[in-house]
């Protein structure tokens, strides 16, 4: 099965608003479209997402969506990025969809976290599996190394993924699917040599308490 990535999951059906749109406008389309954030352009390029805690603070629904300071204007993926990295995106922003757009700043579309997870429920694997984000030192890197870590724990590594840290140019992100929903041995074994985890998924292992909060907000996104 060929990698997805961001442009084949775009959902045509979540408009985005424009800044000359109003308050009202965006309170409205939040309800009917059953989303907690919506993206907002300036002709063509995406500015921000707005969200319900910030129509909240307006009491005049005449108000411009250009007047409101929006939020997660860096939170966004590339068309040709893995859907893995929707996900981690979406996670670590407590976001309900991911907004594209393209090396112009162009929008391009979104991509709701609920049919990022249904793309990951299709990929072949073991059982349900789940998702781990690991940020390391590209000399740091050895899958086969990493492959014996989780091995050691009774799983195996069902598929990688190998993308600059966009945060650092310096390391490189490795999210690696793994055929157990089991993630908390694994996770600090690979912490206690030295790798950081920036986000994981488990698709129905009962999360431990330092999982819980990301836990409950991917709930919400499937009760959507």
């Amino acid at each position: 099965m060929p990698a997805l990535l961001a442009e084949d999951l775009l959902n045509e059906m979540i408009p985005p608003l424009k800044g000359t749109d109003s308050a009202g406008k965006a309170a409205r389309w939040l309800d009917e479209f059953h989303v907690a954030q919506l993206p907002v352009l300036d002709n063509r390029h995406y500015r921000g997402l707005v969200t319900e805690s910030d129509l909240a603070d307006f009491d005049d629904p005449e108000t411009l969506l250009s007047e409101l300071p929006l939020g997660f204007g860096d939170a966004y993926v590339r068309p040709d990025q893995h859907f893995y990295r929707v996900m981690e995106l979406a996670i670590e922003n407590k976001i309900q969809l991911v907004p594209v757009v393209d090396e112009r700043h162009e929008y391009a579309g979104v991509v709701t976290i609920a049919d990022a997870l249904a793309a990951f429920g299709q990929q072949p694997a073991g059982g349900q599996g789940g998702i781990i984000v690991l940020t390391m030192e590209e000399r740091d890197y050895s899958l086969t190394q990493i492959s014996r870590y989780v091995e050691e724990n009774n799983a195996k590594v069902i598929s990688a993924l190998v993308a600059q840290d966009e945060v650092d140019p310096q390391r490189i992100r490795l999210t690696l699917k793994l055929n157990t929903d089991n993630l908390t041995r694994i996770t600090a074994t690979l912490e206690r040599f030295g790798y950081v985890v920036t986000a994981q998924f488990s698709g129905t292992a009962a999360p431990n308490e330092d999982e819980q909060e990301r836990y409950d907000a991917l709930l919400r996104y499937l009760s959507v």
